[in-house]
């Protein structure tokens, strides 16, 4: 079972990017999070989410994307 929430450096594996990009997307607000008890979570979904909007800035659709 997948986790519902991601620490920003496992956040920064799944998207093939640096942990600094991690950080600089959520203070950019192109990458939802939350923090709880000082700990930075991404929530799996916010993670489809960009992922989405990359696909939709390139142009891409679903058929071409898989």
């Amino acid at each position: 079972m997948e986790p519902l929430f991601y620490r920003p450096k496992d956040a920064a594996v799944l998207l093939g990017i640096s942990r600094t990009a991690v950080f600089r997307l959520i203070k950019t607000g192109e990458l939802q999070s939350i923090k709880d008890e000082g700990y930075r979570l991404v929530p799996r979904w916010a993670l489809h989410e960009y992922a989405r909007a990359l696909e939709a800035y390139a142009g891409l659709s679903r058929k071409e994307v898989a």
